[in-house]
C-alpha cells in the first residue's frame, strides 16, 4: 500500500467512504441559475476590454485591468488618459454593469432563499460523514421509543442513523442528539442507500403502523438477497399483540418486542418482589455494569458440541456460568443442570463480566479442546 493510500485511509478517506447515493444531480440542478450571473460576467468583461481598445486605443492587458476596475466599481485611477468617447463609453458601461449586477444578485438571492440549495449541501455532507460508518444499526420512525433508544446507543458507543419524512427532523436531531439522520421515507430505496445499509449491522423499525414494519423487514431481506451478505441483517421490530408477532417473526424479523407486554411484565414483577426493581437496571443496562449476559450459538465446529455441561467446565475455565440453552427446536431450558447435553445448533445463555463473557466465546467457537482439560 502506497503512502498515499495509507493517509486516505488514516484520514478515512478512502474510495470505500464514498457515498451509495448521489446527491450530484440534484445540486448541479441548483447551480444552474447560478450559470446566468457568470455569463453576464464574461460578457461584461468582454465588452468593457474591446470597448476601451476602440475607443481610447488601450492594449490588451490594459482595457482588461480598466474593465476590471470599472465593472467592479473599484476605480483605482485610469491606465492613461481616457479621450472624450472614453468616457462616455465608461458611463454605458457602469450603468449597463450595474444593471445585470442587480438582475445577478436578484437571481442568486431568489435561489438561496429557497432553500433547496442549502438543504441539498447540507444532506451531502451528512451522507459523506454516514458513508464512514461501519456495522451501525439503522433506526427507523422517530418517536418515544428512538428517544430512549438513542440515549442507549450513545451512552454504549453503538453508532446509528436514524430515518423518518418529517422534515423538522434536523431540529429534532439537534434536540435528541442524533449524531446522523437521514430526512426520507424509511422503506425507499433512496434512503437504504443514503443510510448506508450495506455496511449496517442491522435495522431497527418502530413504527405504530405494522404495515410500515412489514414493508421495511421486506425491503431489507430483498436488499439482503441483492447484496448476497453472507451474515444475514439483524432486524427488530415492535407490535401491540401476539397476532402480529407471530407475522413480522414468519416475515423475517429476528426480534420483536412488545411496549405493552414488557411494561405488564414489570409491574408484575416489581409487585411480587418491590425490592428487585433496580436490578436490571443496576447489572444489565448500565454502560459500566460489572455484568453482562449474552447469548452464544455453538458452532458445527466446536469442540463443546455433543458433550455434557459439566464436562465443558466452562466456569472453572472463565468464571461465567450457563442460565439457559435453547436446543436446535428452539425449545428454552432455563438453569439447565450439567448433564445436560450441548447439541447441534445449540445456543448458550452465558452470564458473567465483559472479559469472562469474551473468554467464554473463544472457548465456544475453539475446534480443539483446550490444554487444561485434555487429562480431565
Amino acid at each position: 500500500m502506497s503512502l498515499v493510500k495509507k493517509i486516505k485511509k488514516f484520514l478515512n478517506w478512502a474510495d470505500e467512504s464514498k457515498p451509495e447515493y448521489d446527491l450530484n444531480t440534484e445540486l448541479y440542478q441548483q447551480l444552474k441559475a447560478f450559470r446566468l450571473p457568470i455569463i453576464f460576467v464574461v460578457l461584461m468583461m468582454l465588452f468593457g476590454t474591446l470597448g476601451y481598445m476602440i475607443t481610447t486605443g488601450f492594449t490588451l492587458v490594459d482595457a482588461i485591468y480598466q474593465a476590471g476596475m470599472t465593472f467592479t466599481t473599484v476605480g483605482f485611477t485610469e491606465v492613461s488618459h481616457i479621450n472624450t468617447a472614453g468616457r462616455l463609453f465608461t458611463i454605458l458601461f457602469i450603468l449597463i454593469g450595474f444593471g445585470l449586477f442587480t438582475f445577478s444578485l436578484g437571481l442568486i438571492i431568489e435561489v438561496v432563499k429557497k432553500g433547496v440549495l442549502t438543504r441539498i449541501l447540507k444532506e451531502r455532507s451528512m451522507i459523506y460523514k454516514i458513508a464512514r460508518l461501519k456495522n451501525h444499526f439503522v433506526i427507523c420512525y422517530h418517536n418515544l421509543y428512538t428517544i430512549e433508544l438513542s440515549r442507549q446507543f450513545r451512552e454504549n458507543h453503538i453508532p446509528f442513523v436514524v430515518i423518518d419524512s418529517n422534515e423538522n427532523l434536523a431540529q429534532i436531531a439537534e434536540t435528541y442528539k442524533y449524531p446522523y439522520y437521514i430526512i426520507d421515507e424509511p422503506h425507499t430505496q433512496s434512503a437504504i442507500l443514503k443510510s448506508h445499509l450495506s455496511s449496517a449491522k442491522g435495522l431497527i423499525t418502530l413504527s405504530p403502523n405494522i404495515a410500515d414494519n412489514i414493508a421495511l423487514i421486506a425491503t431489507v431481506r430483498l436488499y439482503e438477497k441483492e447484496l448476497g451478505r453472507v451474515k444475514p441483517y439483524f432486524i427488530m421490530t415492535n407490535s401491540d399483540n401476539d397476532s402480529d408477532t407471530d407475522k413480522l417473526i414468519k416475515l423475517g424479523a429476528d426480534s420483536v418486542v412488545s411496549p405493552s407486554k414488557l411494561v405488564a411484565q414489570r409491574i408484575s414483577a416489581i409487585s411480587v418482589r418491590p425490592d428487585m426493581e433496580n436490578i436490571l437496571e443496576q447489572f444489565l443496562y448500565k454502560k459500566n455494569s460489572p455484568i453482562d449476559i449474552e447469548e452464544i450459538k455453538v458452532p458445527e465446529a466446536s469442540w463443546i458440541r455433543f458433550k455434557r455441561i459439566k464436562e465443558t467446565h466452562l466456569r472453572k475455565l472463565t468464571n461465567a456460568d450457563i442460565v439457559g440453552i435453547t436446543d436446535q427446536n428452539g425449545k428454552f431450558s432455563p438453569m439447565p443442570n450439567g448433564d445436560t447435553l450441548i447439541g447441534t445448533g445449540s445456543k448458550l445463555l452465558v452470564i458473567g463480566t465483559a472479559e469472562s463473557i469474551r473468554s467464554t466465546k473463544r472457548l465456544i467457537f475453539s475446534k480443539y479442546k483446550p490444554e487444561e482439560l485434555k487429562y480431565v
